[in-house]
């Protein structure tokens, strides 16, 4: 399966498991590195990131998802996302390119409609391609996803959902459609 259709695939997955909505956020991290079989930070690839930004676009779009795409370690991790999907949150000043920031937040800030950079999001789930550490960017109840499709070129792919958190003692229910 090509590039494409491996992300689409994991994008669509994790969208049904985590059971997200239009207006909910799926942040993404990649190496382009490790989809092509190399070490991370080494092999960044434009063309990947072309096929991956569009995978996950069709998806989320179609769903009224908004995209949350994490910057590498050169920006700090910064996140990349639609002005919408964050309103009120503190924008920083930065456009990110393939060596700075990373192949895919650098074909996603091109294709945005109203693209903005920020040092955090809170995501309600998350795809983490080529093991990039995006667990700083999700809510703070995240639950492991185990993805049927879980490579992504040469890739492993990580997913989580989030969940509110659990309060109260023996005594106290919860409501079975939020676990």
């Amino acid at each position: 399966m090509a590039v494409y259709e491996q992300t689409a695939a994991a994008a669509a997955e994790i969208c049904e498991k985590a059971h997200l909505k239009p207006g909910s956020i799926l942040v993404v991290g990649c190496s382009t590195s490790e989809v092509v079989g190399a070490r991370i930070g080494t092999n960044s690839s434009v063309e990947t990131a072309e096929e991956i930004a569009r995978a996950l676009l069709d998806v989320t779009k179609s769903r009224g998802i908004f995209l949350a795409v994490q910057c590498c370690e050169h920006l700090n991790r910064a996140i990349i996302t639609e002005r919408a999907a964050a309103p009120g949150a503190e924008i920083v000043n930065v456009v990110p390119q393939p060596k700075a920031g990373g192949s895919l937040a650098t074909r996603v800030y091109a294709a945005l409609e109203d693209p903005v950079a920020l040092e955090e999001i809170r995501a309600d789930a998350g795809l983490d391609i080529g093991l990039t550490l995006i667990g700083m960017h999700l809510k703070k109840v995240a639950v492991p996803v185990r993805l049927e499709n879980h490579t992504i070129g040469a890739a492993t792919v990580v997913a989580a959902r989030t969940r509110p958190k659990f309060i109260g003692g023996a005594r106290a229910v919860y409501d079975e459609t939020m676990l």
